[in-house]
């Protein structure tokens, strides 16, 4: 599940050079002809005659390049026109948000369950001993079998309040709590955001629609120890250009995992995905950051997915999620009035992934893998 940062409220042209003073004299260092590079080292002379012939036949071809580039900005142009008005999908709306589902007495429950205040992050790192690790594992292990199953059950027609209390008995099945219930008052066992919601869906009687696509959000508490993940999957046909949204935001978050070792800078997490996202023209959500989990939900150190230099280094036995947010558009985002249900500004698809992950001395291990 996302902190929310609330530091910072968390056309190819010929490029032709012609000169005529008595010689004519045409030299290029580097030029790019409809796309291929031409380069020549060298200074070609022609005679006044020569280079008269020679301007008319540029202006000529200039004409026609010209025209072809136009003629294909044209085309591109009403291509993405088209495509964007075939894969505009309705704006997300609220459903009916149905009561939260109940927690048997036995079940051992996180101490913000008491209150509907948003904890504080905590200030401390979670570094772990031997049976603090094997603890993490088993919670890591349970979260990681639930969104499976979550996820196997993402299909048009079903809604989300659906996917909550499939969540929900399997995990207290488990004898685990559902981290998100009561955490601030978010009133439901997982967090479902759906196509333009960045994060913080909350459960409701919206059907699943053919080609949507839906985070879920899945964290367990189990025998004192929080672990979290999260996954984007597809529903249906997806179109090609949300389906490369998704893709690309799961290579991003291993990208980022695979540089984690004891040593590491913090800041490389954020360098790693903001270059693979970069490359796609994706936004990286800022707003919303990884964090330290394990004992505690939300803990520093606050992982941030977009280029920073924030100070600090990763130490073996520690916890932390890593759960980039990129998208098609904007990286604004508007909240509904629940407080919890963050969107982008303009409508555009949004996914995430999420891994809780342990430092060791040799590398990143993934404790949420499936």
């Amino acid at each position: 599940m996302a902190s929310a940062n609330t530091s910072f409220s968390l056309g190819t042209a010929a490029a032709l050079q012609l000169s005529i003073n008595g010689n004519a004299n045409f030299s290029g260092s580097s030029t790019l002809f409809m796309g291929s590079p031409i380069s020549s080292g060298r200074t070609l002379h022609f005679s006044r005659h020569e280079g008269s012939k020679l301007t008319k036949r540029l202006v000529i071809e200039s004409k026609r390049i010209s025209g072809l580039e136009e003629a294909i900005r044209i085309r591109r142009q009403r291509e993405l026109q088209t495509s964007s008005k075939s894969d505009r999908r309705p704006a997300l709306r609220r459903g009916k948000i149905y009561p939260r589902l109940s927690v048997p007495d036995n079940i051992p429950k996180p101490p913000y369950v008491s209150s509907k205040l948003l904890p504080e992050i905590s200030s401390e790192h979670q570094i772990h001993d031997p049976e603090g690790i094997a603890r993490m594992k088993a919670a890591c292990e349970l979260a990681a079998r639930v969104l499976d199953y979550a996820g196997s059950l993402v299909w048009p027609s079903i809604n989300t309040n659906e996917i909550d209390i499939a969540v929900h008995k399997m995990i207290i099945d488990a004898g685990a709590y559902p981290s998100p219930l009561g955490y601030g008052g978010f009133p439901k066992s997982v967090c479902t955001s759906v196509n333009e919601c960045m994060c913080h869906g909350i459960p409701d009687s919206r059907q699943l629609q053919d080609g949507d696509i839906i985070n879920i959000d899945v964290t367990v508490y189990l025998n004192g120890y929080h672990g979290d993940t999260s996954k984007t999957f597809l529903c249906g046909n997806v179109n090609d250009a949300m389906k490369q949204l998704v893709k690309v935001t799961e290579e991003c978050m291993h990208r980022a995992i695979d540089v984690c070792k004891h040593g590491a800078p913090f800041k490389i997490i954020g360098q790693m995905i903001s270059e693979h996202a970069e490359k796609y023209g994706y936004g990286v959500v800022d707003r919303f950051v990884g964090h330290g989990v394990g004992k505690i939900f939300h803990s520093e150190p606050l992982i941030f997915h977009q280029r920073n230099d924030k100070p600090g280094n990763m130490v073996e036995g520690q916890t932390f999620t890593i759960e980039p947010i990129l998208t098609l558009g904007t990286t604004d985002c508007i909240t509904w009035p629940d407080k919890w249900t963050t969107l982008t500004a303009d409508g555009s698809a949004a996914a995430q992934f999420e891994h809780t992950i342990l430092i060791t001395k040799t590398g990143p291990e993934i404790l949420t893998k499936c």
